[in-house]
């Protein structure tokens, strides 16, 4: 008799991989954000679109082109980049982080989820709203500035490279805070400074000598410089290195959060 007839009648039977649990948690962690999007999507859209009027009106007239690319048309993918990188770490992050100070982390670590299944699940829900603030994000300019794409597989590519990496340094971050002031520590000294440090605002070209070897060993700025090549054609760096980097970083990433979640990190008492 096989191993089957002896589970309890209702009983499920879960394969090598469990999709149906993976795609509830999936589900979870989408509508948690969607639930209060407000101030998830709306917030962040709009706080992006005061840069742009405050640099545009400020700055706009007076500064001339950047690499042959009007100054509005070059901040803007910048400002769009670092709108997906910030929502999609809180994510993670915060979802993490929440459900350990409630004492609920419980609930996503007894279900039959594999340390594997944790990580999709929870990353993917990260990119999911770090590119869907960046869309309304880049929706909301249009009006104001003329987006045009020009690579649209780098489009795709940094927008899903470039969430999935601060999901999976979200996950971490939250999983290593034990309160909320640690979590923010994080945003305030690594997460922000990278991102305004990376040519958001400013060609990396025009930086002291020092600076610019810095931006090179930075990620932030190949996410960024790709993004913006996407919609003007023109780049600070290397799409290649860039391509590289990315996809490097998340290798790393993917295999610590891995191996954080199968050993129950802070997760497990």
């Amino acid at each position: 008799m096989s191993q089957e007839n002896y589970l309890p009648e209702g009983a499920r039977h879960f394969g090598s991989f469990n999709w149906l649990g993976l795609w509830t948690l999936y589900l979870k962690e989408v509508k948690r954000f969607v639930k209060v999007i407000t101030q998830t999507v709306l917030a962040p859209v709009i706080t992006t679109l005061l840069f742009l009027a405050i640099f545009s009106l400020a700055l706009g007239r007076l500064r001339p082109d950047v690499n042959g690319v009007p100054f509005t048309e070059f901040l803007a993918p910048g400002l769009i980049m670092m709108t997906m990188l910030q929502n999609a770490f809180a994510n993670t992050s915060s979802s993490i982080l929440i459900s350990k100070v409630q004492g609920n982390i419980v609930d996503v670590l007894m279900p039959p989820l594999s340390a594997g299944e944790l990580n999709i699940g929870f990353a993917m829900a990260g990119v999911t709203r770090g590119v869907f603030v960046g869309l309304v994000t880049a929706i909301g300019m249009l009006p104001f500035v003329g987006l045009s794409i020009e690579h649209l597989w780098a489009v795709v590519f940094y927008a899903v490279g470039a969430s999935l990496m601060l999901s999976l340094l979200g996950m971490l971050g939250g999983i290593w805070a034990e309160k909320f002031d640690h979590l923010q520590a994080v945003t305030n000294f690594i997460i922000t400074p990278l991102a305004f440090l990376s040519g958001t605002f400013y060609s990396v070209k025009q930086l002291p000598e020092f600076a610019y070897i810095f931006t090179q060993y930075n990620p932030f700025f190949y996410l960024i410089d790709g993004f913006r090549y996407a919609f003007t054609g023109v780049s600070d760096g290397n799409i290649m290195t860039g391509v590289l980097v990315t996809i490097g970083c998340n290798a790393v990433l993917w295999v610590i959060s891995d191996r954080v979640l199968r050993r129950g990190y802070r997760l497990k008492a």
